[in-house]
């Protein structure tokens, strides 16, 4: 088995599921915080939308720098139809280069730099896991706990939620 056979299936799953995440954050709530240090809603969504952009830079580098992406900070989405597209659009792209990957290519060690510091290297599957999927697995759950403050009703993600049972 080819490993991309072997990731793809877990990516469907997961997108599909921070997909049903993403549609519940309200528009109206974008600007609201938890607490002072912490991204706003909306900027925790945006950011969980634009993770699998990353994928782009693990399958077209074998190193990344930070300092050379045009914008990494997340910004506040226009609307929740807005932040849906953008992930559509993130994913998509995402599973079209994770799909064509060979085995030798995914087993190539990929080097993550931040201002010329090397932060880790790893093979290029491990990365898209790491630092792609486990990545936005972390954040979606930070997303959850905002929705569950606010009282938005969460969705399933890896069996019923008290909200749908």
């Amino acid at each position: 088995m080819a490993l991309k056979d072997a990731l793809l299936p877990e990516f469907d799953h997961e997108m599909g599921t921070t997909r049903r995440v993403l549609e519940r954050v309200p528009d109206a709530e974008f600007a609201w915080k938890p607490h002072e240090k912490s991204f706003n809603l909306g900027q925790l969504a945006g950011h969980v939308a634009n993770i699998p952009h990353w994928v782009d830079a693990i399958v077209k580098n074998t190193v990344f720098d930070l300092a050379d992406a045009e914008d990494s900070r997340p910004r506040i989405p226009e609307s929740t139809t807005w932040l849906l597209s953008q992930f559509e659009k993130n994913v998509g792209a995402a599973r079209a280069g994770i799909a064509g990957l060979t085995d030798p290519e995914f087993l190539a060690p990929w080097t993550f730099k931040n201002n010329g510091q090397v932060v880790f290297t790893m093979p290029r599957a491990a990365a898209l896991r790491s630092f792609v999927m486990n990545h936005m697995i972390h954040h979606r759950g930070q997303l959850t706990v905002y929705l569950r403050l606010k009282n938005v009703p969460l969705p399933s993600v890896y069996g019923p939620t008290a909200d749908e049972q």
